[in-house]
């Protein structure tokens, strides 16, 4: 399965925002794009590069790879409604990101290799495919083999320190280890520092 094995450090330090955890603090210490010089020309961004860069961003915060992210644009481009919402919502349904919304991750990555390595049932049926679109009603639940591991025998840890604001369109259960749709993501639900419309117009030159 392709994916993006580059830094996740030094891709949040292009991005400007913390794509994961172990980013936040290296970020403090080390400010700027890297590679860049202290004192370097700095020339404001074209209009473009202000476009891409916030595409790059959404896609490395979600780790989708190029064509990933190209098709699931066009599709929401085909769906009624707002194009940026709706690219949002079907990044937000994936099973990995909502891995890592009920808490049970403490990353997108995290969560990403928890499903790759088949630690999940979906409505009963093991699978292993992160990019699985989940629906209202789905119910996502780790595998009885799986909720012996150290990983999961210690979920509760994990979920009070992965700091995951309540969502109106799942329910996670540590105890039972069990995450339930109950409906379909809010726009101001997916994080807060994405312009959706900036990737709408990347996208429409």
């Amino acid at each position: 399965m392709a994916r993006d094995t580059s830094p996740i450090v030094k891709q949040s330090r292009r991005e400007g925002v913390a794509l994961h955890p172990k980013a936040y603090k290296i970020m403090l210490r080390k400010s700027g794009i890297p590679g860049e010089h202290a004192g370097g020309r700095q020339n404001k961004p074209s209009m473009y590069a202000t476009q891409l860069r916030e595409k790059q961003k959404v896609r490395r915060m979600y780790g989708l790879l190029e064509k990933q992210f190209a098709k699931l644009m066009n599709e929401a481009g085909r769906k009624e409604g707002l194009a940026g919402e709706n690219l949002l919502q079907l990044l937000e349904r994936r099973i990995d990101n909502t891995v890592y919304r009920a808490g049970f991750a403490t990353s997108r990555r995290a969560a990403r290799q928890l499903v790759s390595h088949g630690h999940f049932e979906l409505n009963g049926r093991r699978v292993d495919i992160p990019s699985i679109r989940l629906k209202a009603g789905d119910i996502l639940t780790v595998r009885v083999k799986s909720q012996k591991s150290g990983y999961f025998t210690q979920l509760n840890d994990v979920v009070t320190n992965s700091l995951q604001q309540p969502l109106s369109w799942l329910k996670s259960d540590a105890k039972k280890m069990k995450i339930e749709i109950t409906g379909l993501p809010k726009r101001e639900e997916a994080e807060a520092d994405i312009n959706e419309q900036l990737i709408v117009e990347y996208y429409s030159r």
